[in-house]
């Protein structure tokens, strides 16, 4: 057996590969609610293959949406909303899905990217007023967030609690906090964002301490047989801002509060970020916090878009499982095409059997 084709237990959840679907938005929901489009996506992607899927960044609270078509969970619509996609598919699928909880801070408001992604003014519409750790904004041409006080920071804790509830009682299998790309609980680790001197800010362990404190709030709600992760950018690509070493610190303290993985991005937090991309080029910075914790298994992204490549990552011990994003919308059966690259087996629903190759016999279990 391959690695990439092994089993793997994400704290109480086991996966029967190594293929992740990470999240990717959508943003094709109708206030927060997924629509008939999110049966197709997610549909299509649960059928791949893969050993799990992660439903894209969804809200804790309306004003924590990337634009006003993001998908959410803040409420008994978005959540009966996406329960009948998750009834649908389920008929189909077995694969575990997981759901990314995020809020995104002073980068939210904005147009669709294929509309051109720019910022929305409180007062205009499909805009609202946005936070952050502090009031400084993405772009200087963007609307300046409210920098949050304590009472808006216990109720964003209280908003991700909520959301998990909702995630359980929708039969989600995992749960991943939205740590990376510039995002809210990004912008309070990032020295670059975060301006407070308060006790969420100043220090390394005061500006993780926001994200710390929302895992504790997610875990203590969300059942114990299932589990909870963080997604986190290892550095800025910004001189003075959010590094590997810091990273580093973060994946221990959550590994000793019994997080359940690391999925290990970059960048996305400043509009200075100079990014080195090259087919895995965020594979060290997985490498160096796999390197540094005891057990909590890494997922490492970004351009791993062959199975030999996937393959070698795993094997030289660089990762414990590999995630595709862009690549898996480019190619949805990526991993029926692996699994037969690399000798292995893989799933496929019934109705599909007769696509199976006659060089790849024995493709699908």
């Amino acid at each position: 057996m391959s690695q990439l084709f092994s089993p793997i237990k994400l704290g109480p959840v086991e996966l029967p590969n190594r293929i992740v679907i990470a999240p990717m938005c959508q943003y094709s929901a109708d206030e927060g609610k997924a629509s008939d489009w999110h049966h197709i996506h997610v549909g299509n992607m649960t059928l791949s293959g893969a050993g799990l899927f992660i439903l894209e960044a969804s809200a804790v609270m309306p004003e924590g949406r990337i634009t006003y078509a993001d998908l959410g969970l803040w409420n008994d619509e978005t959540e009966q909303a996406l329960g009948k996609v998750l009834t649908s598919v389920r008929q189909y699928s077995a694969m575990p899905i997981g759901i990314q909880l995020a809020h995104a801070g002073r980068k939210a408001s904005t147009q669709k990217p294929w509309d051109g992604g720019g910022a929305i003014a409180p007062e205009h519409a499909n805009g609202w007023q946005t936070v952050s750790a502090s009031d400084q904004p993405f772009l200087d041409s963007d609307p300046k967030p409210q920098a949050l006080d304590t009472a808006s920071i216990e109720a964003l804790k209280a908003a991700f609690a909520k959301a998990a509830e909702r995630a359980d009682r929708l039969g989600i299998d995992l749960i991943e906090l939205h740590g990376a790309h510039g995002y809210l609980l990004h912008q309070f680790l990032s020295p670059l964002s975060n301006q407070r001197t308060d006790e969420y800010g100043g220090s390394l362990e005061n500006r993780m301490r926001l994200l710390l404190e929302v895992f504790d709030a997610v875990r203590e709600v969300f059942p114990k047989n299932k589990a909870v992760g963080v997604r986190i950018s290892g550095t800025d690509w910004v001189e003075g801002g959010w590094d590997i070493e810091q990273s580093i610190t973060l994946a221990k303290a959550l590994e000793a509060k019994g997080c359940d993985f690391i999925h290990v991005s970059s960048g996305g937090l400043s509009p200075k970020q100079s990014i080195p991309v090259g087919p895995n080029y965020q594979v060290p910075l997985g490498e160096a916090i796999k390197a540094q914790v005891a057990k909590m298994p890494v997922i490492t992204v970004g351009l791993i878009t062959e199975p030999e490549q996937a393959e070698a990552i795993l094997s030289e011990g660089k990762a414990d499982a590999v995630a595709l994003a862009r690549g898996i919308l480019y190619d949805p059966r990526w991993p029926w095409h692996a699994a037969a690259a690399l000798g292995d087996k893989t799933v496929a629903p019934p109705q599909y059997l007769r696509c199976e190759p006659h060089d790849v016999k024995g493709l699908f279990k």
